[in-house]
Formats: structure tokens, sequence, C-alpha cells
């Protein structure tokens, strides 16, 4: 039996048609890797601000479940700090028993590190932090940690009962003894560029049936 062979005709049109196909690929690729690496920023970005939200989520929980916290406490209250390098300030301040990760001590680590948030300008959110057992607790300022050179502000929300709605503050609300009260959520704010987020964090507090581990 004869076995017809292709024409030259059939084969230069079976190259051209495989020749357009792996042209329409290559367009489609190229394309897609061009809007891929378009949105890098934006994506990059988006997971920055996901992971610093997560990490202020979890370090403000971790103070407000015993051991760190006691029944009826206010694990993370309003406490007036003075910076190394800035005037004193009320800042949101909390206690971990036994500090995080990204605290970096000169020497061997110690317990009971008393945590508090700052924002500056054009520099991003530092964590402000010092142990209660340090000799000079009083005396020295709390050393510092950059958790976020993007963080333009921190806002504070609290919630009227009476209305039902909730009210945004830049500055904490003072309680009727004249000291600021510590609200129910953090509004941070972050910025790169044209680019701006801003995300919620609750802050937890103590309830009256948690045991008590003093």
């Amino acid at each position: 039996m004869r076995r017809r062979a292709f024409t030259l005709i059939e084969v230069l049109m079976a190259l051209a048609l495989v020749g357009l196909i792996m042209v329409g690929l290559n367009t489609f690729i190229f394309s897609m890797g061009e809007l891929w690496g378009r949105n890098t920023d934006a994506r990059l970005f988006d997971q920055h601000v996901r992971a610093v939200t997560r990490f202020l989520e979890k370090e403000l929980l971790r103070a407000s479940l015993p051991p760190a916290a006691a029944v009826n406490s206010t694990p993370v209250g309003v406490q007036l700090v003075t910076p190394a390098t800035a005037l004193q300030e009320n800042m949101i301040t909390y206690l971990q028993l036994t500090g995080g990760r990204i605290l970096r001590w000169p020497g061997r680590p110690l317990p009971e590190v008393v945590c508090s948030l700052q924002v500056r300008r054009d520099q991003g959110l530092f964590m402000l932090w010092h142990s209660d057992l340090e000799n000079r607790f009083n005396d020295d300022p709390p050393r510092e940690t950059l958790i976020s050179p993007y963080v333009t502000s921190i806002a504070f929300d609290y919630f009227d009962s009476d209305f039902n709605r909730w009210t945004t503050e830049t500055t904490m609300r003072n309680g009727t003894n004249g000291n600021p009260t510590p609200p129910q959520r953090l509004r941070v704010t972050f910025a790169y560029n044209k680019l701006r987020e801003e995300s919620l964090i609750t802050v937890p507090a103590t309830g009256a049936g948690l045991p008590n581990p003093w």
C-alpha cells in the first residue's frame, strides 16, 4: 500500500501555522509578564500591610491573655513614654512576658518587656521597649525597633454605645479623670508613593471571666 507524503505546500503551511501559534503565545506571555511586573509595587505593598497588621494583632492579643493579663486589668493601655530622641508622648503600651523575635538585646534577654507603639513623621512605626526588671528602667530611654517605614499615622476608634456608632480621633480621648482612654480599635494608615492602605486592629480587653494567673 502506497503511503502519501506531505507536499511542499502542506509543509510550508504547517510551518506557517506553527509560527503564528508561537507568535501568539509569546505575545500572551510577554503581555502577562508586563502586567505582572507593572503591579509588583502594589502587590508587595499589600503583602507588607497584611504582614504588619497580623503582627500587631498577635502582639496585642498575646498581651491580653493569661499569664500576661490578669483579671479586670487593662492589658493594652496608655502610658507616658520618653524616647531617646523625642519629647514625652502618650503611647499605646502593653506587656510581653517573654518579648519577641524582633527584639535584639545587648545581653541576655529579660522577661516582662514593656512595649509601646509610636509613629514618627517620615520614619514610620516604631516599637519602643525595655524590661521592667532592668536596673535603670525609670532612667534610661527604651530601646527602639522599626516595625514599618510605611506607616504614616495611627488614629483611634471609640465606640459610642449611646449613639451606636464609631468615632475616629487623631489623638486619644481623655476620660473623666483627665487621663487618656485606650481606644477600642487602632486605625493604621500605610503609604508608599501613590499607594495608600488603611487597616483596623482591634484592641482586646481582659474579661472578668478569665482565670487570674497571679
